[in-house]
């Protein structure tokens, strides 16, 4: 069947490309407000995906935006643990504790952000979505072909097609809507290549699940992480930019091996560790150049739009958050009747207005971190001075904050007060 070919009327109102966290972020979305709501996936959940399972807290604020038993669904769902901070182990070897939440908030009672298997995870959400009546399912979906036209949006799997009135496209970082219908291409100065592997038994955590980024000097500005899950279980891998990589010609399965067998702190983390299942790999469209994320009867969202943290390699949170804003895009376009080019526009810019920010900062540290001395000073000095200490854990809850540590200024003034 040709994937152009459109019934009249469309068979549903909004068809959701992938079933991942943005999919299912935009379906809960779109749940109660009266459109007929179609999301797919090539896969049957439970399903993996290479990930480094952190929940920042933005994961809890979209849930608690789209309902209060949403999140406390999140807050219930055993299969997680609550992270308190983050461990930056500068170039240099030295420790940087870092939490999450600063004295002024620190009484919350639930921890700022969980860490979650995406097999888990990304279940747990599906089954959100897929709970409400609103919203039909289609699992093992392999989506082939898809097309926008004036009158609506069709997409094929090789022998059926189904059509809309509106795609979203929530399929990852290998996005046939995006290859298809948008102008987004691979870019290796804004990509990242990653590994993923689990493991049983490693050691010495710190209290309260802090995840860990060891920026080590070989893969600066990317880094080795090291995440507790449960059930004494660990997320291991690591990440470094696309254009380092062919550049350098650097083996990424020879290298986690490396560091996992020979690092002098890192290794004996692993002596009595276990791998479960193979290294995994997986590329991350990266978030630190803007781009056309929709277009006539279209948008994108995650993995897809390329909104991931050029810093922190969050992803996650950044697609629920998306994924939010494609459905209340989505509610507007039916509201107007109006679903050209130029109206998905204003979809652009309120992903870019709410995270552009974060993204373009994140950036300029993703440039900072490739001086491995600047680092190492700052690390040390932090670990001297409680005030930088709390200045540090405050760039989790302020952008303002954050965008100081950006500045050359900055720095002039630690150097004055060292």
């Amino acid at each position: 069947m040709d994937p152009a070919t459109l019934t009249s009327p469309p068979q549903y109102d909004v068809i959701i490309a992938g079933a991942g966290p943005g999919g299912s972020a935009c379906a809960l979305s779109l749940a109660g407000s009266g459109l007929r709501v179609l999301m797919l996936d090539k896969a049957t959940f439970p399903r993996d995906k290479v990930c480094g399972d952190a929940l920042s807290g933005k994961v809890v604020s979209v849930l608690k935006y789209i309902s209060p038993e949403a999140e406390k669904a999140l807050h219930a769902f055993p299969e997680k643990l609550g992270s308190w901070g983050i461990r930056f182990i500068a170039p240099g070897g030295q420790p940087l504790d870092i939490p999450f939440r600063s004295a002024k908030s620190s009484h919350l009672a639930n921890p700022p952000g969980y860490i979650s298997a995406r097999l888990d995870f990304d279940h747990f959400l599906f089954d959100l979505a897929a709970a409400r009546p609103e919203v039909e399912v289609r699992q093992g979906f392999d989506i082939q072909s898809v097309s926008a036209t004036e009158s609506g949006v069709s997409v094929g799997n090789g022998s059926e097609v189904v059509t809309g009135a509106l795609l979203i496209g929530a399929d990852g970082a290998h996005s046939v809507v995006a290859r298809q219908l948008s102008a987004i291409r691979m870019d290796k100065k804004h990509y990242s290549a990653g590994l993923r592997v689990y493991y049983s038994g490693v050691t010495g955590f710190r209290e309260q699940n802090f995840i860990e980024l060891h920026y080590l000097k070989q893969l600066l500005p990317g880094y080795f992480w090291i995440f507790p899950l449960p059930g004494n279980r660990a997320n291991v891998g690591l990440g470094m930019l696309s254009q380092d990589v062919s550049r350098y010609k650097v083996n990424l399965k020879e290298k986690l091996k490396q560091i996992i067998e020979s690092h002098p702190e890192i290794a004996p983390r692993f002596d009595h560790a276990t791998p479960e299942g193979p290294v995994m790999g997986y590329g991350l469209p990266l978030g630190s150049k803007q781009r056309i994320i929709s277009g006539e009867r279209f948008m994108l969202t995650g993995d897809a739009a390329s909104l991931i943290d050029p810093f922190s390699g969050e992803g996650i949170g950044n697609a629920m958050v998306s994924g939010r804003l494609a459905a209340a895009q989505a509610i507007k376009c039916f509201t107007e009747s109006n679903f050209s080019a130029g109206f998905m526009q204003s979809y652009d810019q309120s992903v870019y207005r709410k995270i552009g920010p974060e993204l373009n900062l994140s950036y300029q540290m993703q440039k900072l971190v490739r001086f491995p001395r600047l680092f190492d000073w700052i690390a040390s000095k932090a670990n001297r001075n409680e005030s930088l200490r709390t200045l540090l854990t405050m760039m989790f809850e302020n952008l303002d904050i954050r965008k100081e540590l950006s500045r050359p200024s900055f720095y002039w003034k630690l150097i004055r007060n060292d």
